[in-house]
């Protein structure tokens, strides 16, 4: 059952009973059903969760080292993957048969992932080849579906996150003159733009329209990015950082590539989830941080980190919308149905789909 017709089920409508409940009674529940199945129940929460979420998590981390982590836990049979659509899916991927991965809420999707979808990835592939000819290997960054991560595995390309993207892009370069990015167009065209390839041998793909976006001579493109984009980290714009320079000068601006080439360019430090994590916490006390991410991770950064002064670059900013879809009422009603026998909202990814999609992060996780 793939999410859209998951969402059409009745089953997947959660109790409005549930809405009800007091906070104490519900995490006390939780608590009871975690204790009753012990090894049997993993529950892995990404960074950008809500804490009232967070606090039953297992496991932290980025979409890729949860899906890792989930496979590497051999225990357990139920994993209640508290995060978004395309995690649950790698996760599907990469665990046993066996276990059963399970999404609070089917709801919870992403939009980056969405702006990629297989068709329009077909239909710009054959473009794009007879334009090109065989000059072309796609990448695909890990926040994307499980179809387009078997299209890059069908087509010999592979995997990226945002820790590894610069030793995957150099790889896939090695392979062939030009790359395909998918589905962000900021990691992407950040990436190249650090090793070297100049903004001019950059073209855009537009999805909606068939296509190329680009101004001059097509031999000389190297990279082509999908028109595609973090729905959060597109929000930090010039202007946050200018007004951060402007009211404080000595404040340390650090974001996460899939921000704008404009606002990564500005900002004093850039990389994944876990190097801002571990640039701030490894910060020395007294130190001054504006951070160009998720709200739910940097509201946590700044209570984890009294000893510094840790703002978001752009204070009106909200926690990404569909990851916080996952939220402690979702997360009891999934275990109380597991705790009756009942295995709703479970992710199930093709056979074909899943060892195509494992050809892709192989490429990657080998290099790795």
């Amino acid at each position: 059952m793939n999410i859209l017709e998951a969402l059409k089920t009745k089953q997947n409508e959660m109790p409005e009973r549930y809405k009800q409940l007091s906070v104490e009674e519900m995490e006390s529940r939780v608590k009871q059903i975690k204790q009753k199945f012990g090894q049997r129940l993993f529950i892995p929460g990404h960074h950008y969760q809500k804490d009232e979420v967070i606090q039953f998590a297992d496991a932290t981390g980025d979409s890729l080292q949860l899906a890792q982590v989930s496979a590497q836990n051999k225990a357990a049979e139920f994993i209640v993957f508290c995060g978004v659509h395309f995690m649950a899916e790698t996760a599907d991927i990469l665990t046993n048969d066996d276990q059963k991965i399970i999404l609070p809420d089917m709801r919870a999707g992403c939009s980056m992932a969405d702006m990629a979808d297989i068709d329009q990835t077909v239909r710009s592939w054959e473009i794009l080849q007879r334009t090109f000819g065989d000059t072309i290997l796609p990448l695909t960054y890990v926040n994307s579906t499980a179809a387009i991560k078997a299209f890059v595995g069908k087509n010999s390309g592979a995997t990226v996150t945002s820790s590894n993207a610069k030793g995957m892009v150099e790889w896939a370069f090695t392979q062939k003159k030009r790359i395909l990015f998918l589905p962000d167009q900021h990691l992407g065209r950040n990436t190249a733009f650090d090793l070297g390839v100049p903004l001019s041998q950059m073209a855009v793909w537009d999805p909606i329209n068939d296509r190329l976006e680009f101004e001059g001579n097509n031999e000389d493109i190297k990279v082509i990015l999908w028109k595609g984009h973090c729905s959060v980290h597109e929000n930090f714009t010039v202007r946050n950082i200018e007004e951060t320079r402007e009211v404080n000068p000595d404040m340390n601006i650090i974001v996460h590539p899939e921000c704008s080439r404009e606002v990564v360019a500005l900002s004093d430090y850039a990389g994944s989830t876990k190097y801002i994590i571990d640039m701030i916490e490894k910060a020395p006390k007294g130190s001054k941080w504006a951070i160009g991410t998720e709200m739910n991770l940097v509201k946590r950064l700044i209570d984890n980190n009294p000893d510094k002064e840790v703002v978001s670059l752009n204070p009106y900013m909200c926690p990404c919308l569909t990851m916080n879809r996952i939220n402690l009422p979702h997360l009891l009603w999934t275990l109380e149905e597991l705790d009756q026998g009942n295995v709703i909202n479970q992710i199930n990814v093709d056979e074909t789909i899943s060892n195509q999609a494992i050809s892709a992060l192989n490429k990657m996780l080998d290099k790795a």
